[in-house]
């Protein structure tokens, strides 16, 4: 199985910003063959950022999307836009669009029912906060957000993602133990619903992932690759994501 390592920039890098971004680090990964190197910008980079990645090896992949194809729906981007500006793949229920935009799963489901429909492919996060990881509720949540949020969704094309929201942008990393334990737990999940398929899903860790800390992680039976938020915002710290079996 290739690994996938993901760069979501969130709200962060302008145009400039994001092409000079690209310009450093595509000599640096140029070479890499065993990693799917996937880069999310903003929605105002997403088409400079498709210039410039061209037919190199990185893909590119949009942070959110909306479920209808067009329409009066002021301020959301169609996944026909998301295509139109060179995106392969789109990320969707990350924490922070269900935690501040209140997005349950059944606006998680049609997100990723329509991005699936238009060809996109989907990195589909699910997570637990620290109040319910301390009151014991890792496993029902997770269950509930793959279940629901993966309902009438084929397996084709679909990564998930694990996001510990106690460990994004806290510092805080799941141990290994941690996140092999949850990603076991997901992948049983997938099992039963996919069957044979479940093993071909890549399920990414996303959580405080650094330089330091990515080989003890990718080190993991079901841990196939990251979602990466601040780590990912200097081209050599994500250089060396992406080429951690190289890194010494």
């Amino acid at each position: 199985m290739k690994n996938f390592m993901a760069a979501n920039w969130k709200m962060n890098k302008t145009i400039a910003e994001t092409r000079e971004f690209l310009r450093d680090i595509i000599p640096s990964v140029k070479e890499v063959t065993d990693v799917d190197i996937v880069i999310a910008p903003p929605f105002t980079a997403l088409s400079a950022a498709g210039d410039a990645i061209g037919t190199t090896n990185i893909q590119l992949a949009a942070q959110d999307i909306f479920w209808e194809e067009k329409g009066a729906y002021t301020g959301e981007v169609a996944p026909a836009m998301l295509l139109d500006a060179g995106c392969k793949h789109v990320i969707v229920g990350h924490s922070e669009r269900r935690q501040y935009f209140h997005e349950d799963d059944t606006v998680v489901n049609r997100k990723a029912g329509a991005a699936q429909k238009a060809g996109l492919g989907v990195i589909f996060c699910v997570g637990e906060s620290l109040a319910e990881r301390e009151s014991g509720k890792t496993f029902d949540i997770i269950r509930r957000e793959v279940e629901k949020g993966l309902e009438g969704i084929d397996a084709g094309n679909l990564v998930v993602a694990y996001e510990p929201i106690w460990a994004i942008g806290t510092g805080k990393t799941a141990s290994p133990e941690q996140a092999q334990e949850v990603h076991a737990f997901i992948r049983d999940i997938l099992r039963k619903r996919y069957g044979e398929t479940a093993e071909d899903i890549r399920i990414l860790y996303g959580g405080s992932v650094t330089p330091e800390n990515v080989k003890s992680l990718m080190a993991c039976q079901d841990v196939n690759g990251g979602l990466v938020g601040g780590a990912s915002l200097k081209p050599d710290s994500f250089a060396k994501l992406v080429c951690y079996k190289k890194e010494k």
